[in-house]
């Protein structure tokens, strides 16, 4: 693995990488494993909206298992990417502009901060196995209290990403960008799958 590690993160230098999914398909999980392979930084949408906007506003959105308004992405998380201690390292980006239309301006983000999008992962995961690992998560109390962690509020949250969020995908497979990988498999099955593919895609 440590040749294709170093294939992949020769060919990535300085860019980066959008992991997308439905809930509870593990991109965080696999953001923070490639950040820790390539030596580069995860950046979450979602964390850095929880902490540095207006709190209840944010909270009241997340919570009924919303999407934040795009202007919130512009103006907020997006700066995030030209931060200058990430100058020099990968950005491996966790859901970064999950509604139709942002597309753009992630990728026009990324290229001027110096962090070109080089690949899109789609963590593929039917909802009979979301489920599961809700109830999972609910009997083991495994992701801390997030307000969006219940039954209604999932519902909602997979609706917004089958009409909001599917429509990005699609974007960035026309962009020749995208890689889907079978979320269900094991942790370590997913990250060489990811691999995989992200050594596929640079030799392309």
């Amino acid at each position: 693995m440590n040749e294709q590690v170093k294939a992949i993160t020769n060919w990535l230098g300085t860019g980066s990488i959008d992991l997308f999914g439905c809930p509870f398909s593990g991109k965080d999980t696999q953001g923070r494993i490639l950040a820790d392979l390539f030596d580069g930084v995860l950046i979450a949408g979602g964390d850095i909206l929880r902490t540095h906007h207006d709190p209840e506003k944010i909270k009241q959105i997340l919570a009924s298992g919303g999407i934040v308004p795009s202007d919130f992405y512009e103006n907020l998380v997006l700066p995030y990417l030209s931060r200058p201690e990430y100058s020099r390292k990968p950005l491996i980006l966790s859901a970064v502009g999950r509604a139709h239309g942002e597309e753009p301006i992630v990728m026009k983000a990324a290229a001027s901060s110096g962090h070109p999008l080089q690949a899109v992962i789609m963590l593929d995961l039917p909802e009979t196995e979301v489920w599961h690992r809700f109830e999972t998560a609910q009997a083991q109390h495994d992701r801390g209290q997030r307000s969006d962690d219940r039954q209604s509020v999932l519902d909602t949250r997979l609706q917004k990403f089958n009409t909001k969020t599917q429509p990005v995908i699609e974007f960035y497979r026309d962009k020749g960008l995208l890689i889907t990988v079978d979320g269900a498999l094991s942790r370590d099955a997913v990250t060489s799958e990811i691999l995989n593919s992200l050594l596929k895609l640079s030799a392309s």
